[in-house]
């Protein structure tokens, strides 16, 4: 390939080319003397327009499709060159495109550094996809020991919703409906086989056990499947107390890592195939899908508060477990929240797009989403999300911008990994007198005159390196990740055609597929907060002996005692104080769980009373239990002062009339 050497943009993407190819092509600058030697047919005007190769045949190319012939040298980077010679409009939008370039190419060159720094050659991500599947590893942990203090008192046999007699219900429908084997697709769950509290327990210590694996590096894959299998049949069985955003992006997340990961046992940053440049690709995806429909839902609800900016007003006095922090955000002045939601809207609408730029502004990206996540994990408690999101930006990375973050010691103490996408090194040498080529100029020409080059002989394909051969021996082949990368990106565009109410006519088939994958819950669409809640009504639970005397059970975390600071719990989410926030934006009727909780509480279970911070009744249950709602709303700072109160309240009246077991009978 011969280019122009006073070039700097063209120097610039040369190296990137030859790290690329490797040695399988020789680059020259025309301004090489060497060049006039052995290719005098050839017009000074010809490379001083466009790079230009010129293959062993002596066949000569230029512009765009020079450049794609160039890289099909790598047989990894042979699908720039199939594009091209199969689509008549990307043949000639990219022509077009390089035109442009070659044109403008002082612009081009600031453009290049500012999008991609002193680091224009390809990337690698073998210490990202390290530290991607630690950190999954370490929410994981966080997800299953966080579920296992609650899993019997919330879906045990003398739980709020018994997980076995769901179970039985749902076979005794299916019998019913005559449905077969499709009732396990439906309702996908190892709870199948043992509903028991002993086997949910088990299922919990096994996820623990398996995160700790991922985290220490042993056989990552199976273990991600393995740990995408049991929280997905945990949260099958979970229903209302599994059925949060974060859970489905759990289960996304970690079915996608099952594909990112080295198929090895044991494997080492070292001696590890460079992982698929697709499936980052889709974990990028996954990441802008996350946030962008979380602001496109806000403005698509037309919703009034966050129409007119005045969302956060409400936000941080009415999210489901406020902080401290988020008592102390709620008293800034309005303008102060208009401004902070206009911010909140251009990092969720905007800044994803940049997750799909150039390096340094992937970088920029990456530091933007990681801080305003954040902000939400001060704010709020959002259990393992605001982690798992901040998870998903390492994949915006790449090595060399991790190894900037590390202490030089433990920098240098990194070996180098394989390159990603290079095979042997050999050349192919340029057309020589002993061979045969055909002049460009002219094709009935006869062979250019060029003096012999001492170069490698010709091969007519590389030789095996055998330690790359090996390496991706334990990769996930294409046969695989380029279906997965199609499932993915086409539900998505079916779920933003949702969204966005348009009317695509989708075929039925594929609309099929999307419909079995459903119970999956690893191909979704989020949005978070689409409608602000503009008051806070809280449920207290009460019981009484006499039917006179009401006392207050006091929940963990959930507003009750005033005078209690809102408190950190994440990366722990208590999932009973969370239901409890959703239960009373509507009545008890919508919630049967709810109603089941308090029969527990007359019946004093013990697993349910253990979800509680303190229970009125130590001794025995209380005859008569009810729901009183309230409405809560933050004191402001002279108030707290005074009193020491985080919170004033007013009830609202009955949420749950009074019963007793005899009335259950």
């Amino acid at each position: 390939m011969i280019y122009d050497g006073d070039c700097k943009f063209c120097s610039l993407w040369i190296h990137r080319w030859q790290l690329t190819t490797g040695d399988r092509l020789d680059f020259l600058p025309f301004q090489d003397p060497r060049v006039v030697a052995r290719f005098p047919e050839l017009p000074r005007g010809q490379f001083e327009n466009a790079v230009q190769l010129i293959e062993t045949d002596g066949r000569v190319y230029g512009g765009a499709e020079a450049v794609f012939r160039a890289l099909a040298h790598n047989p990894h980077e042979e699908w720039l060159l199939d594009w091209y010679d199969h689509s008549p409009v990307f043949a000639h939008v990219t022509e077009w495109g390089y035109g442009v370039v070659a044109r403008h190419r002082s612009l081009f060159s600031a453009l290049t550094r500012l999008g991609w720094g002193r680091h224009i050659e390809p990337p690698t991500q073998n210490l990202v996809r390290w530290v991607f599947l630690r950190s999954l590893g370490l929410i994981y942990l966080v997800a299953f020991v966080s579920l296992w203090v609650q899993i019997i008192g919330l879906v045990g046999a003398d739980g709020i919703l018994p997980a076995k007699l769901a179970l039985e219900s749902m076979r005794q429908q299916a019998d019913a409906q005559h449905l077969g084997l499709q009732l396990y697709h439906v309702v996908p769950t190892l709870c199948w086989f043992n509903a028991s509290d002993g086997f949910l327990k088990f299922l919990c210590v096994a996820g623990t056990t398996l995160a700790v694996l991922l985290v220490v590096d042993v056989a990552p894959a199976p273990c991600l499947f393995l740990l995408w299998l049991i929280y997905l049949s945990l949260a099958t069985v979970g229903r209302e107390f599994l059925g949060f955003q974060w859970d489905n992006l759990l289960l996304e997340t970690g079915f996608l890592a099952i594909f990112l990961a080295p198929l090895q046992l044991w494997p080492r940053l070292s001696r590890t195939a460079p992982p698929s440049r697709l499936v980052l690709w889709l974990l990028r995806w996954l990441l802008f899908k996350l946030m962008f429909q979380s602001g496109c839902v806000k403005l698509l609800s037309h919703d009034p508060t966050w129409r007119n900016l005045t969302a956060l007003t409400f936000h941080y006095e009415t999210q489901p477990l406020p902080t401290w922090i988020g008592w102390y955000a709620h008293q800034l002045p309005v303008w102060g929240q208009q401004v902070s939601t206009v911010v909140m809207f251009g990092i969720e609408l905007l800044i994803p797009f940049l997750i799909f730029a150039p390096r340094r502004p992937r970088q920029l990206a990456c530091a933007v989403l990681i801080a305003f996540q954040a902000l939400i994990f001060l704010t709020g408690n959002y259990c393992f999300f605001n982690l798992l999101t901040m998870a998903l930006c390492v994949v915006l990375l790449d090595d060399a911008a991790i190894k900037a973050l590390l202490p030089p010691r433990l920098r240098d103490s990194l070996r180098p990994s394989p390159p990603q996408n290079m095979g042997t090194q050999w050349h192919a040498p340029l057309p020589g007198a002993n061979g045969s080529p055909t002049s460009p100029l002219d094709p009935n020409s006869p062979a250019l005159p060029l003096p012999a080059l001492p170069t490698r002989p010709a091969a007519t394909a590389p030789p095996l390196n055998p330690q790359l051969s090996t390496l991706n021996r334990w990769k996930w082949p294409v046969q695989v990740t380029v279906p997965l990368a199609a499932i993915a990106v086409i539900t998505s565009l079916v779920q933003f055609s949702i969204m966005f109410r348009a009317r695509v006519p989708w075929p039925r088939p594929l609309l099929a597929v999307c419909e079995w994958l459903e119970p999956f819950h690893s191909f979704n669409s989020y949005g978070l907060f689409a409608v602000m809640t503009t008051s806070r009504p809280e449920i207290i639970i009460e019981g009484s002996n006499d039917g006179v005397t009401w006392l207050a059970y006091e929940f963990n975390y959930k507003p009750g005692d005033v005078k209690r600071r809102p408190g950190f719990v994440e990366p722990h989410q208590p999932r009973l104080d969370w239901q409890m926030w959703f239960a009373a934006l509507s009545d008890y009727r919508h919630n049967a769980w709810l109603v089941n909780f308090c029969l527990r509480l007359l019946q004093g279970s013990p697993p349910v009373l253990g979800l509680l911070e303190r229970s009125p009744f130590p001794s025995s249950p209380p005859r008569y239990i009810r729901a009183v709602v309230y409405d809560y709303h933050f004191t402001d700072l002279a108030t707290r002062r005074q009193t020491g109160a985080w919170w004033f309240r007013r009830e609202k009246g009955i949420y749950l009339s009074a019963f007793s077991l005899d009335e259950v009978r």
